[in-house]
């Protein structure tokens, strides 16, 4: 259901960091949203892998939160 990926294969995303980001860039995450699946990463490190999940396992995540 989740696999970390190369940040190469997600770099044309447009990714989109949590409105609970504060100026300081604290302890962050960016989403980019994809036909197929939600990719999550680090925002202080784009560089890291990529943490990929259907969009059925992510619309669960997000309704649990």
């Amino acid at each position: 259901m989740n696999s970390a990926e190369s940040s190469t294969v997600a770099s044309g995303l447009a990714w989109f960091k949590s409105s609970y980001s504060g100026a300081e860039g604290g302890d962050c995450v960016e989403v980019a949203a994809a036909a197929t699946a939600v990719h999550v990463r680090d925002s202080k490190s784009v560089t890291s892998p990529v943490l990929t999940v259907s969009r059925e396992a992510w619309a669960g995540f997000v309704e649990l939160v």
